[in-house]
């Protein structure tokens, strides 16, 4: 798949413990090849600019506007993943010049299409991130039964603190995309999150009839945050203090 296309579904996520929570919003995602992205120029998409829809290469890798596809590149080659095909960008792109990703995956494939290398982007409202690099034993292609196991190592919530490990699964069956993320901690499962999507080529009518019902779509999801922490509060969850940040900002997806 080399064109550019516009994921649509929901996101649901599930809190266990002490006090059960959970929600779900709709949710929309721009999946695209790192390597081809000038050929998604056009009056409606930008890169690197201003347009009602945009992808600035400086959100994302070493942030400094670099090549998107030598970077992740170069941290397969690190890491020995023989992820030698396209890799994919799965993330909520600037709209009206705002965009706030609580997590973007880029999907890291071989030549013949396998899937060897998930990495997960995972940000906070801090602007700190941190990139978890997963892979599966051996380097063996991912599939949907595949667990992909990483320490938790950013503060993402201060209702969770930094301990435990995150277990991530993909799968793609023809259009549709699920990616599900387990966090357990000491006690066991704590969260479930679970994003479902179905895919469409990115066209210009499609993506103005979705600003056209959904022009606050990249603002919302910091409003909602912010919302969800309210009412976890509420409910009176524990509440854990920020730590500083490690140093590093990519770990491998190896259990320590």
């Amino acid at each position: 798949m080399t064109r550019a296309q516009w994921l649509t579904g929901r996101v649901m996520h599930e809190r266990l413990r002490p006090a059960r929570h959970r929600f779900e919003y709709p949710v929309s995602y721009l999946y695209c090849d790192v390597a081809r992205l000038d050929a998604l120029r056009s009056a409606w998409f930008g890169i690197d600019c201003l347009r009602p829809l945009a992808l600035h290469t400086r959100d994302y890798g070493a942030r400094d506007g670099s090549d998107l596809d030598h970077w992740m590149r170069a941290r397969l080659a690190e890491a020995h993943i023989p992820a030698d095909g396209a890799i994919h960008l799965l993330t909520i792109p600037r709209i009206f010049g705002y965009a706030f990703n609580p997590v973007s995956f880029w999907f890291c494939h071989d030549r013949a299409g396998a899937l060897r290398a998930l990495y997960a982007d995972v940000r906070n409202t801090f602007g700190e991130r941190r990139g978890y690099l997963l892979s599966a034993p051996e380097h063996a292609p991912i599939d949907g039964d595949t667990v992909l196991i990483c320490r938790k190592t950013l503060h993402v919530s201060p209702f969770c603190d930094v301990t435990g490990d995150y277990a991530f699964r993909v799968r793609r069956r023809g259009e549709h995309v699920f990616v599900s993320i387990d966090y357990r901690d000491g006690d066991g499962l704590l969260i479930r999150t679970a994003l479902g999507l179905v895919a469409r080529p990115l066209t210009g009518a499609l993506a103005w009839r979705t600003l056209s019902r959904q022009p606050l779509l990249a603002a919302n999801v910091i409003v909602r945050i912010h919302w969800q922490a309210l009412r976890l509060w509420m409910k009176r969850v524990p509440f854990h203090g920020k730590r500083p940040p490690a140093n590093n900002e990519t770990n491998d997806g190896a259990r320590p």
